[in-house]
């Protein structure tokens, strides 16, 4: 019984040992970056101690805002608030010494001097609105720390200084997450989310579809785009002496923009069935496009992800051939005479949209090789 009962802990204790590394495992880019943010505050504190900084918790707190997912997003970061912090420094500082302020009423008119031109550029130009609150700290800290405007200023450019670098360093050297990287992540996520999305979108053709379904596929693609071209503006950053080892993501992206606009107008080429005539010609190659179409799209995703070679592209260009002498036969036969304007306009933007489609399949194959051969 003891033999038993010691053996059945043992499989409990794997079984929960297995669970705990899956988990682990999940959140590795969690728990990674969790890791990062500790080593910069704590690396950020040693370093203001070092450089004698009399305010260490503006070099932390600097630090921790700054380390971010990846490096090439801790780097746009990093410039954007050191930029608004020096304006901020440097307007704020000479203001303060070329503006008498001996009372509290004084202090609040040079602090309103202060900060309006540096809310407004902020609100025109949000890289800058840092420097608002730089502004404020300038004015303020003389008063409860007993320096000066200018030394004010002074520390507090150190103090992002000291904080910016060290998240940079950190983030670069401590479990190091790549903008480019997430981004190829990102693409690969973004192509089966398109894959996963061809038979809603083309259904349309032949059923009424729900438009309410259809706006909300569209808008996912569009937000997932938005996501990866974000990352992908982080990535540009990195590409600097040691780091540019990487071909560019901007074909990719470009290639990922057109097929967002590819199916943009196939769903609204789709928002209204195609007539019956119009249907019996080209409703069955509509049908072995979105099959094979699909199929390659996550191919692509899987093998993007992967950096490997790009799936084949036979089947995908078959279905779009033989779609495209489909659409010859219905200009042949004229099956779209008497229809309304507007259907015969939907039928033929299609069809040019799906030979834009197969160029674009053509580009995607480039791009995923190229990223294959860069690993």
């Amino acid at each position: 019984m003891s033999f038993l009962h010691r053996q059945f802990t043992m499989r409990r204790v794997a079984a929960g040992w297995r669970s705990l590394r899956t988990r682990l495992w999940e959140h590795r880019g969690q728990l990674a970056l969790s890791l990062r943010v500790t080593t910069a505050a704590v690396s950020s504190f040693a370093l203001s101690h070092l450089l004698n900084i009399p305010l260490p918790l503006w070099t932390v707190l600097t630090a921790v805002i700054l380390t971010q997912a990846s490096f090439g997003r801790s780097l746009k970061a990093t410039i954007e608030y050191l930029v608004g912090t020096l304006f901020g420094a440097i307007y704020a500082g000479v203001l303060a010494v070329l503006v008498p302020h001996g009372n509290d009423v004084a202090l609040a008119g040079v602090m309103a001097i202060a900060v309006a031109p540096l809310a407004l550029l902020a609100a025109i130009k949000p890289a800058f609105r840092v420097g608002t609150f730089t502004g404020v700290l300038v004015l303020l800290i003389p008063g409860t720390a007993h320096v000066g405007p200018i030394e004010s200023a002074l520390y507090r450019v150190l103090e992002v200084a000291v904080g910016g670098l060290t998240a940079l360093v950190v983030s670069l050297l401590v479990v190091p997450a790549r903008a480019h990287a997430l981004a190829i992540e990102g693409a690969a996520g973004l192509l089966d989310l398109m894959a996963r999305s061809l038979s809603e979108l083309f259904s349309g053709f032949m059923q009424t579809c729900d438009a309410a379904v259809i706006r909300r596929v569209q808008d996912g693609i569009g937000q997932a785009f938005a996501r990866v071209d974000a990352v992908g503006a982080e990535a540009k950053l990195e590409r600097i002496g040691f780091l540019a080892a990487e071909p560019g993501l901007g074909p990719l992206l470009r290639t990922l923009l057109r097929l967002r606009h590819d199916l943009v107008m196939i769903g609204r080429a789709a928002a209204v069935p195609l007539p019956e005539a119009v249907q019996a010609r080209i409703g069955p190659p509509l049908a072995d496009v979105a099959t094979t179409a699909a199929e390659y799209l996550h191919r692509s995703a899987e093998a993007l992800a992967g950096r490997r070679d790009p799936p084949p592209f036979d089947a995908a260009e078959a279905a779009l051939a033989g779609c495209a002498e489909a659409f010859e036969a219905v200009r042949r036969e004229r099956l779209t005479r008497g229809l309304p304007v507007e259907t015969v306009e939907r039928v033929f933007a299609l069809g040019f949209t799906l030979d834009q489609l197969l160029q674009n399949f053509r580009d995607l194959q480039r791009c995923v090789r190229e990223a294959a051969r860069s690993q």
